[in-house]
């Protein structure tokens, strides 16, 4: 895998858990206006007293700190490689016995993944310099030889996915899949709105993990990118992704912009909303893909509740899962320049679990303030296409000096997903940008 140098992660104060192309399981801010007439985030900003940059691991801290990666401190696997569970102390990071320190998660690269390195290297990029509430925390880093681990914080609670679609028996209730749904639209919302924006390109619910307060955060950076600036309308890039989640466009063109991430975001909402997986070759053939299966619900005022839950049994706010519907009907729209931006969906899901942001929010978007500043997938299979708190600030892009192979491909082709019609919707709609 080649020799590492150190890593230099350039992070400064701000305003403001393998391969993954496209794939599917075959399972399926605006801001509030202040006290002094200036914009306050719905995202919050902490500003950094010091720079942070991740600890360097060694391969024989993590081995101690995991107890050589045992069998059962295994959290899971996925293409990138395998997650564990390891005790760490809080305050030099050194390995600590079991029950004493924090609990981490640390993902070991395998070294038979094609394109692991430039994931653990996006990773690192990303999660190396960005602090939010709602984005997963990164300790440190280990490169050291053919080893390649990253550590991050420990998750209790696992993954969103677990939560839906796990046999636990345990049915999510209504208000906690609102406050995730909120939080993982802050999440995206902080990425947008950077002044290099981050697109985070794989948004799907085994992406959003949950600590013990069920507060949501987003994970797995590996495909993230820099978004488009000052003229640029767009990226074009390789289509990475997971099957049911990617907006067609991208799928259909490589151009990927943040209005990708919100199609994802709707997918989700989706799920969260009905309970059932993007995909899921289980159901009956017109169901397996869940918007085709409840886009006709949600265009039809006297039918849309019909692809709720039933598992919440009535236990909902109707005219609160009607607003949701519609953001996330809206957020599948097949052209993106329809969809709202995460900014919008943000105003509109957050007065769901909080009332009170509800006036504060209309007031905001009629101000003119600045721009905010700025686990493992057991069940993926791979497909290439050769197509090509704290804060952050971002004008300090990071900058990480690590010398890494470029990995190789296989290309195959992929086959297009239909992108579906953008209905009219059945609710007071977004403003659109």
């Amino acid at each position: 895998m080649g020799n590492c140098v150190t890593a230099q992660v350039r992070h400064v104060s701000g305003a403001s858990q393998g391969s993954r192309t496209l794939a599917g399981s075959g399972r399926g801010q605006k801001g509030n206006v202040g006290d002094n007439g200036e914009r306050e985030d719905l995202v919050p900003a902490v500003a950094l007293t010091q720079q942070f940059v991740p600890h360097a691991f060694t391969y024989a801290d993590l081995k101690q700190a995991t107890r050589n990666f045992r069998p059962d401190t295994l959290l899971g696997e996925g293409g990138f490689g395998s997650v564990f569970k390891g005790n760490i102390d809080e305050r030099t990071f050194q390995p600590a016995r079991v029950g004493q320190g924090m609990l981490v998660a640390v993902k070991k690269l395998n070294k038979d993944s094609l394109q692991g390195d430039k994931e653990w290297l996006a990773e690192l990029k990303y999660l190396g310099a960005l602090r939010h509430p709602n984005v997963v925390k990164l300790f440190g880093y280990c490169c050291e030889g053919d080893h390649r681990l990253l550590v991050y914080e420990f998750f209790p609670r696992g993954s969103l996915e677990n939560h839906l679609f796990g046999r636990s028996g345990h049915t999510l209730p209504w208000n906690t899949r609102l406050k995730i749904a909120v939080d993982a639209a802050k999440g995206l919302t902080f990425l947008h709105n950077a002044k290099i924006p981050v697109i985070y390109r794989d948004f799907k619910s085994s992406n959003i993990l949950l600590d013990s307060e069920f507060n949501a955060k987003l994970s797995d950076f590996g495909l993230a990118k820099d978004g488009p600036t000052g003229d640029k309308t767009h990226v074009t890039t390789q289509v990475l992704g997971t099957y049911g989640y990617a907006a067609p466009e991208y799928v259909a063109t490589g151009k990927l912009t943040p209005k990708s991430d919100v199609y994802g975001f709707g997918v989700v909402l989706l799920e969260i909303l009905t309970g059932k997986r993007a995909v899921d070759k289980a159901r009956n053939g017109g169901e397996i893909n869940l918007v085709e299966w409840a886009t006709p619900y949600l265009i039809d005022k006297r039918k849309w509740s019909r692809v709720l839950d039933q598992r919440l049994d009535g236990q909902y706010s109707f005219k609160g899962a009607h607003i949701a519907a519609n953001v996330s009907l809206q957020c599948l729209c097949s052209d993106p320049k329809l969809r709202p931006t995460m900014q919008d969906v943000l105003e509109s899901l957050q007065p769901l679990v909080d009332p009170k942001a509800s006036a504060s929010a209309r007031s905001s978007s009629k101000s003119k303030g600045k721009s905010p500043y700025n686990t493992p997938n057991r069940d993926r299979k791979d497909i290439n296409v050769s197509k090509q708190g704290h804060e952050v600030d971002a004008d300090a892009k990071p900058t990480i000096a690590f010398k890494l192979p470029s990995p190789t491909h296989d290309a195959s082709k992929l086959q297009k997903q239909d992108p579906s019609v953008c209905p009219s919707p059945t609710a007071s709609p977004l403003r659109m940008k």
